[in-house]
């Protein structure tokens, strides 16, 4: 849809590849991305993105609006079954490792301090994920060279199997993207404020909220002045994204094969 190829998986399988590419042997680093409906905008014009969504690993939904658009365009066998988001996918991700089986995690974004409180609080609460390194880039990193050599050596050094990338959209996915035959983890999942929540920073819209599709609406009222604008600019491009890919499937029905 709109131009994005999603997978259509369950918070389980995207779990279960995860988990199965940490253990293969490939050394490369396979990375996932998260789509909401702001991303699906951007997706529009931004060609670095496409790029970054092209060669992406996975691709799960995160945007409740655009299950719903799944449910709306698509047959009953091309639905997107239920959202993915990367805030519960890393959590989900955490849970699913054990003592015999642990997992080294790099935690690379947020605030000043934030990746840090994170790490202790992720040692609390999944004893078999174990942080092997954090860092809070700077502003403006991404276009300083010898700060992008010192994120990609911190990692190197630390050895993780999954990077934990908390850096914002498209900033995330174009970084990663940018930077991946050099990446030493297994997996780099782009999961936006994932680092945030982890450390307590920010709070999750109550579980009544998310299974009304209406964490987005929480978010602009915690965050009004960096969201509302963004929000009330998707608001209006997205309905208009949703009747264009209808009358895109439909001329395809009609159109001789």
């Amino acid at each position: 849809m709109f131009g994005v190829e999603i997978d259509p998986l369950r918070m389980d399988q995207a779990v279960a590849q995860i988990s199965a590419w940490v253990a293969d042997s490939d050394r490369r680093c396979r990375f996932v991305v998260t789509p909401n409906v702001d991303h699906v905008v951007m997706l529009q014009y931004h060609e670095g993105l496409q790029a970054a969504y092209r060669d992406a690993g996975m691709v799960l939904v995160d945007g409740a609006p655009v299950l719903w658009a799944s449910r709306l365009l698509c047959c009953a066998e091309e639905r997107l079954p239920e959202r993915v988001a990367g805030s519960d996918l890393v959590p989900m991700l955490f849970e699913a490792a054990d003592e015999q089986q642990p997992l080294a995690v790099f935690l690379l974004g947020a605030a000043l301090g934030v990746a840090e409180r994170a790490a202790l609080n992720v040692r609390r609460r999944w004893p078999a994920i174990h942080v092997v390194g954090t860092y809070s880039p700077p502003v403006g990193f991404e276009r300083d060279e010898r700060e992008n050599e010192k994120i990609l050596g911190l990692i190197e050094a630390a050895q993780p199997e999954v990077l934990v990338v908390g850096l914002g959209a498209p900033k995330q996915e174009l970084w990663v993207h940018r930077h991946r035959g050099r990446l030493t983890a297994k997996v780099a999942l782009c999961v936006g404020a994932t680092i945030d929540f982890l450390a307590g920073e920010r709070s999750r819209a109550p579980l009544w909220m998310q299974s009304a599709g209406l964490e987005w609406l929480y978010r602009v009222a915690s965050e009004p002045r960096r969201l509302a604008a963004r929000y009330a600019k998707d608001a209006v491009i997205f309905p208009r994204l949703i009747a264009q890919e209808w009358w895109r499937m439909r001329q395809a029905v009609r159109s001789p094969s």
